[in-house]
């Protein structure tokens, strides 16, 4: 045994330099089915609406330079809260938020929707009578339309932005007409702004992603530079350096994940050294730790057939997010299985440990002989190599 503890979760859990948890929250309950079937629904749909909501906001980040690192950060901050608690479900960021923020998107949906079914209304009828008074009225009144209902969803979003409140306009009319009267609407906006921006930590999350980024950056630029200095085939030298890179890329690849999950967890750019902790953690559970690691680099490797042809910058939107689909729940299957070895008080037997890590050498030296042709197909050549999204950005380009 290592003299240290493999993680320092009685430590790390109330100590304010530990990785940020109020963005994250406690998802509210299911109200039940069979007692509450509208409540339930209406629970579930919001859910569900604010799910993809968040997923379009982290894939909008990732494609965006310098702001990627906060997506990076908030799959760090659900992969460190993972390994704390050792609960999935601790991995959905904003989850006390998702419900509120799938009911705005619902509620602004529905009323655009009936933006949208008015402009239609007018453009037809444009067709139909074009200069007519049919065409002149249905254009007025897709401008009144476009008016009133904006008015109605700041005024809905000023309420508090619940699901009801999108459809209570006399209500939410007073209450934003007595603020404006008694002259703090601006102040009142202003707080509920900042009590947002202190929930989500937005900062935090950028300093989490770029330490998390530097930490296994440094670990695989050495190796990463050696693999990819083939140029020539005739010249021994550099199928030599491309080999001796391979082999320290396959080595680092079997321990960055948890080191980096470590981190996450400990917010101690210190833990970036301590291997002997990993192979502790590898000598412990060694089985699901193989799985975590097949399932992060089976599903990252495939993400660079996405990369094939070039995508203007505008059009990496579309991209984004099947990666973070893809590698953030890899992350937190990582995570998963850092907290199980953390968690278990004694080492696996040695006849069970060598025929699980005969077992991972030929994946990794699989991964990364596949990794080594990645070039070929990639538009960006021989950049491919460091990208390596499974740990570092999750964006293509």
């Amino acid at each position: 045994m290592i003299p240290t503890p493999l993680l320092a979760k009685e430590a790390c859990l109330p100590n304010p330099g530990c990785a940020p948890s109020a963005p994250f929250g406690t998802l509210p309950s299911c109200p039940p089915p069979l007692v509450h079937p509208l409540r339930a629904l209406a629970w579930l749909v919001t859910v569900a609406a604010g799910l993809a909501s968040l997923l379009l906001l982290l894939a909008i980040l990732a494609a965006i330079p310098v702001l990627n690192l906060i997506a990076l950060g908030t799959m760090l901050e659900a992969e460190g809260r993972v390994v704390r608690s050792g609960r999935l479900r601790d991995g959905i960021p904003f989850a006390g938020a998702l419900p509120r923020l799938g009911a705005v998107v619902v509620g602004t949906w529905i009323w655009l929707l009936v933006i949208r079914l008015v402009a239609q209304a007018a453009a037809d009828a444009a067709l139909v009578d074009p200069g007519g008074p049919t065409a002149r009225a249905w254009a007025a009144g897709r401008a009144a339309t476009g008016i009133i209902v904006g008015l109605h969803l700041l005024a809905a979003l000023f309420s508090g932005g619940s699901f009801l409140s999108f459809f209570r306009p006399i209500r939410n009319g007073r209450r934003l007409l007595a603020a404006l009267r008694r002259g703090t609407a601006w102040s009142d906006a202003s707080a509920a702004l900042r009590q947002v921006v202190e929930a989500v930590q937005p900062w935090q999350l950028f300093s989490l992603g770029a330490r998390g980024f530097v930490g296994a950056f440094l670990w695989l630029l050495v190796p990463t530079i050696l693999f990819s200095a083939l140029r020539d085939t005739t010249k021994p030298a550099g199928v030599l350096l491309t080999l001796i890179g391979g082999a320290l890329l396959a080595v680092v690849l079997s321990w960055v994940p948890f080191l980096q999950a470590r981190f996450a967890a400990e917010n101690r750019l210190a833990v970036f050294r301590d291997l002997a902790a990993v192979r502790e953690l590898w000598r412990r559970a060694p089985i699901v730790m193989l799985l975590a690691l097949a399932i992060l680099y089976g599903l990252s490797l495939p993400l660079y057939l996405f990369k094939i042809v070039a995508a203007p910058r505008d059009a990496v939107l579309f991209l984004t997010p099947i990666f973070i689909l893809t590698i953030y729940p890899a992350r937190l299957a990582i995570a998963w299985a850092t907290h199980r070895a953390a968690t278990r008080p004694t080492r696996r037997w040695l006849l069970l440990r060598w025929p699980v890590t005969a077992i991972l050498i030929p994946l990794l030296v699989l991964y990364v002989f596949l990794l080594f042709f990645t070039p070929a197909i990639d538009a960006l050549g021989r950049r491919a190599l460091f990208d390596h999204h499974a740990l570092l950005l999750p964006t293509p380009f």
